[in-house]
């Protein structure tokens, strides 16, 4: 069983800060991605950030230059620096992790989300 725990989200003022972390237990034999998602009211999920295993990110165009992915790979972790946030980025977000549980299987799992919202 594996298990993606989020912690971070909260109420913040246009042009503040938000730090996310998210946390990767449980039966893990390798963790290719672990990224962010997050869904705005009557909107579909979408990407916010990605890093792989080597350290590569991929960031949507609309958080690039604000937000900032970082990875433990030892302790299955991952992080997104939010800045300069704008009340567009208010969303559920979600923490993905792409791995194997075990040496022959694959999957994509996710946490439960945390809230932020963007509001003066």
């Amino acid at each position: 069983q594996v298990q993606l725990v989020e912690s971070g989200g909260g109420l913040v003022q246009p042009g503040g800060s938000l730090r996310l972390s998210c946390a990767a237990s449980g039966s893990i034999f390798y963790i290719y991605s672990m990224g962010w998602y997050r869904q705005a009211p009557g909107k579909q999920r979408e990407l916010v950030a990605t890093i792989i295993s080597l350290g590569n990110t991929k960031y949507a165009d609309s958080v690039k230059g604000r937000f900032a992915i970082s990875r433990d790979n030892a302790k299955n972790t991952v992080a997104l620096q939010m800045n300069d946030l704008k009340p567009e980025d208010t969303a559920v977000y979600y923490c993905n992790a792409n791995l194997k549980p075990t040496a022959t299987s694959r999957a994509d799992y996710w946490g439960q989300g945390t809230q932020v919202t963007v509001s003066s």
